[in-house]
């Protein structure tokens, strides 16, 4: 979603918002709930958009690391809005993951009518962090989405990367998490790699007008690894 939103416009579309929490004391129902009933009507009184104040709710659950996090349900209505069940975003909330770098403010890609003269702006992760997060995720779950996500980062040169910033932070994460820093070798080794393949099609094939083949992205990754560890530059 922060690609998407805050970094290139046509990327692929995402499907949840996820969000570290700095403070671990906001991990709390009651404050959640209480600070997004101000969000509600901020954004009633903005927009238009109604979101039910009795149709919020947060669930508090320790999540597979052993640490506490939230998952929200956030009920809408549009002025629009026909009638039966409404429209539901879902909220993901930790603070059990490392933030290696600074957060940063990007202006978020919103092409309508409504936009503020002044835009909209969020505090969201670097671009290097979020290229190492990326890399990260691909060598722990290896799933279509992050190689997706990888090779489409590497081939971008409209942002100036730091590649030795994007390699520490990658080392910083894996360390966080207990793993090993990916390489081409582990990756092919992991049983999740078939699965990869296979689940090409089933997990992007809805996110993007057309899907390239599996292939393309697959034959690319030893270039991103040659880049990031022995600095050999990009084909143009």
């Amino acid at each position: 979603t922060c690609l998407k939103k805050c970094y290139f416009e046509t990327y692929r579309f995402s499907e949840d918002l996820d969000f570290t929490i700095k403070n671990s004391d906001h991990l709390n129902q009651d404050f959640l709930t209480d600070a997004f009933k101000e969000i509600a009507d901020w954004v009633y009184e903005t927009t238009g958009i109604e979101i039910p104040q009795d149709l919020i709710h947060f669930d508090i659950y320790t999540n597979q690391r052993g640490s506490i996090s939230v998952q929200g349900k956030i009920s809408y209505r549009c002025p629009m809005q026909p009638r039966g069940a409404l429209p539901r975003i879902k909220l993901d909330l930790t603070d059990d993951e490392i933030l290696a770098l600074d957060p940063v403010s990007r202006k978020v890609h919103h092409p309508y009518s409504d936009r503020p003269e002044d835009g909209i702006h969020v505090q969201c992760y670097s671009f290097e962090e979020v290229y190492a997060e990326k890399i990260r995720a691909l060598a722990e779950r290896e799933r279509p989405r992050d190689l997706y996500d990888v090779i489409h980062l590497h081939r971008h040169d409209s942002l100036r990367t730091n590649r030795a910033l994007i390699l520490s932070t990658l080392e910083k994460k894996c360390e966080f998490k207990g793993i090993s820093v990916p390489t081409m070798e582990i990756l092919e080794s992991k049983p999740e790699r078939a699965e990869l393949e296979v689940e090409w099609e089933n997990m992007l094939a809805h996110q993007l007008p057309v899907l390239p083949t599996f292939g393309q992205f697959w034959q690319e990754l030893p270039e991103v690894f040659e880049w990031l560890y022995r600095a050999v530059e990009k084909a143009a």
